[in-house]
């Protein structure tokens, strides 16, 4: 408890955990709202592949990009289907350096009807692979 300094100063706790959480949350930029709120939400629901993926998305954009990975691992695992998912997990594997895995996804995802070669070529999570010969071969079959 606070004791007055000066006897004319009101008596005060200090700020409520309100005041503290707003303002917690007023410093907090929106990605890190969100990488916080997002957490949350998938340690209640692992599963839900929606909040799954666009917390990959906030992993990745902040740089965590082993965390982001295992997300989109496990969103393929959920979604083996949606060829967004394999081209995640492309970018994911690119940005970590992982070349073979990330061409393998980036097939994937095309075989399953990813067709925006125009992003792929320009997109910057894949510029570890445009030195590779294997980059260029994606849009000559194509």
């Amino acid at each position: 408890m606070a004791v007055p300094q000066r006897p004319d100063e009101p008596y005060s706790e200090g700020p409520s955990p309100e005041k503290l959480t707003t303002k917690r949350l007023r410093e907090q930029s929106q990605l890190e709202f969100e990488l916080e709120f997002l957490g949350g939400i998938l340690e209640r629901d692992p599963l839900n592949a929606d909040v799954l993926k666009a917390h990959a998305a906030n992993l990745s954009a902040k740089g965590i990009y082993n965390r982001a990975l295992q997300a989109d691992l496990q969103l393929v695992r959920l979604r083996p289907e949606q060829p967004i998912v394999w081209y995640n997990l492309a970018c994911s594997y690119a940005l970590l350096g992982m070349a073979d895995k990330a061409f393998a996804a980036l097939e994937r995802s095309i075989r399953l009807g990813y067709a925006y070669f125009e992003h792929i070529k320009r997109d910057p999570d894949l510029k570890s692979l445009r030195s590779d010969p294997r980059f260029d071969q994606i849009f000559d079959r194509r």
